[in-house]
């Protein structure tokens, strides 16, 4: 069967035809894109059909990157959201490819961006970081092994310091 002319035939991500594989992308109605790209109820109900139709395909590339199933969940949700948020749907055009394929662009680069962001804050994100050479001379002596001194008893220390240097900072002032 041939695709009308606002349509286009889409395959699942692993080759398999879109009727025989769950995850796979079924034929876009261009006409539906082209709907929800307004503001009418209509186009609510087209940006619906459409997340709902590619749902599932998405889930499944998702889950296929080795995430648990319910941060795929989340993450396929976060990735409708900014899609819908940014009204990123009003950009897509027939002639420009397929949807799938700019959909799929779209996932890859939200899914390297929400990676980035989880290891930003594992290392601090919007922590300022204090480069060790600016750290007084009796600050450092808190790195150095210390063979007298217990672990908690350098954690004591160094508080009473960095709250004597405030004090101190106060006074100055």
């Amino acid at each position: 069967m041939v695709p009308a002319d606002d349509e286009v035939t889409s395959q699942s991500a692993i080759g398999g035809n879109a009727y025989h594989s769950p995850a796979a992308f079924i034929t876009t109605h261009w006409s539906v894109v082209l709907e929800a790209q307004g503001e009418s109820p209509a186009a609510h109900e087209a940006l619906e059909k459409l997340c709902r139709i590619y749902w599932r395909p998405i889930y499944g590339f998702v889950r296929r990157q080795g995430i648990e199933p319910e941060e795929s969940k989340d993450l396929t949700q976060g990735f409708f959201a900014l899609i819908l948020e940014r009204r990123d749907l009003n950009a897509v055009r027939q002639e420009k490819g397929r949807l799938r394929s700019y959909l799929l662009t779209s996932l890859k680069h939200f899914l390297t961006n929400e990676r980035n962001r989880a290891m930003a804050i594992k290392r601090g994100q919007e922590q300022q970081l204090i480069p060790l050479e600016d750290l007084h001379e009796r600050e450092l002596a808190g790195f150095e092994p210390a063979e007298t001194l217990a672990a908690d008893q350098i954690y004591e220390r160094r508080w009473a310091l960095s709250v004597l240097d405030q004090v101190l900072g106060r006074l100055g002032r």
